[in-house]
């Protein structure tokens, strides 16, 4: 597999951090990166080839991908690290996937209110024992916020309550398919438990769902394992402060069951020496208990970016090919 991802990272040598364009050497096939704000929420859009000349021409809609990055990343997560335009280059050379739109959001931010995004931005650079840290763009708590703050933030609901209007705005926005069957949702670590969390909450809003080494973190009193008190949920190093107040969370179970009768296409993947192995084996063990079908994937290595490329990759090329649009 390393062999293969060195020979196609040799097709596109280019800086994913600035836009593409059609007069680039990958016309026709690398497309362009554009930023966006949407409902207060930055975003890295990427856009197929000639997209705009296509939906004014051809009236085109593309399907679409909500693709999230993890714990204190941001919108950038994907294109810089994750090398998506890289290798959306190469498949599409290779013909292995569709055409798409690929909305990256910075889902940390969304999970904020807005009331509270601007002052919280805006507050002094100290923890809440009011120990001053370094906020610089790659340091540890850029966000100007520890890791539990932040936690709490990511597990609130906020972003899963508000995800559809967030959806539709990018609909309105751009030339995308309003077709759940043309409609994926994929995230690493705490994006998969975003991910999870919108794709019961809004269960049938999405054909295809990805969980690269998620975060899943449901209700310890209703997760059925053999030892709860054993259970990785309670020893992963989360003090499970999910608020179960709000509605993307509380009936979670049943949501996940409703999805049993016509299930999307449920992908699942995570490397043997991942922090998050057992507690992932724990939910597989659920939705086994509960007949639901997925696809599970399971590779080398841990919590890294050469895992989720390779994730990336492997979903991007499964994704919209027994839908026309």
């Amino acid at each position: 597999m390393k062999r293969t991802l060195l020979l196609l990272s040799l097709f596109v040598s280019l800086s994913i951090a600035q836009p593409i364009t059609a007069a680039s050497s990958y016309n026709n096939l690398v497309g362009t990166l554009v930023r966006d704000t949407v409902l207060g929420v930055p975003c890295q859009i990427y856009l197929p080839d000639n997209y705009a000349e296509r939906i004014q021409t051809d009236k085109s809609v593309f399907p679409v991908l909500y693709l999230q990055h993890g714990m204190f990343g941001s919108e950038d997560d994907w294109s810089v690290q994750g090398k998506l335009l890289r290798w959306m280059a190469a498949l599409l050379l290779a013909g292995q996937v569709k055409e798409m739109v690929v909305v990256m959001p910075d889902n940390f931010l969304g999970s904020i209110p807005d009331d509270e995004r601007e002052a919280l931005m805006e507050a002094p650079n100290v923890t809440p024992e009011g120990e001053a840290f370094d906020v610089s763009k790659g340091s540890a708590h850029w966000r100007k916020l520890t890791r539990d703050q932040e936690q709490a933030y990511e597990m609130s609901g906020y972003w899963e309550e508000n995800f559809r209007d967030f959806m539709r705005e990018i609909e309105r926005r751009y030339s995308v398919s309003t077709n759940p069957a043309q409609r994926a949702i994929a995230g690493l670590s705490m994006g998969g438990f975003h991910t999870m969390h919108v794709s019961h909450y809004l269960h049938g809003e999405f054909a295809y769902i990805g969980l690269f080494s998620p975060v899943i973190i449901p209700r310890r009193d209703e997760l059925l394992v053999a030892t709860i008190e054993d259970s990785p949920f309670h020893t992963m190093g989360f003090d499970l402060q999910l608020d179960y107040g709000s509605p993307a969370y509380n009936n979670w179970m049943t949501e996940v069951r409703s999805m049993v009768a016509a299930p999307p296409m449920y992908w699942i993947a995570i490397g043997r020496d991942d922090f998050l192995y057992a507690h992932l084996q724990d939910y597989r063990m659920w939705l086994d208990m509960n007949n639901f079908e997925y696809t599970y994937y399971e590779s080398n290595g841990g919590h890294t970016w050469e895992n989720w490329q390779d994730y990336l990759c492997r979903f991007l090329k499964k994704l919209f090919w027994d839908q026309k649009y």
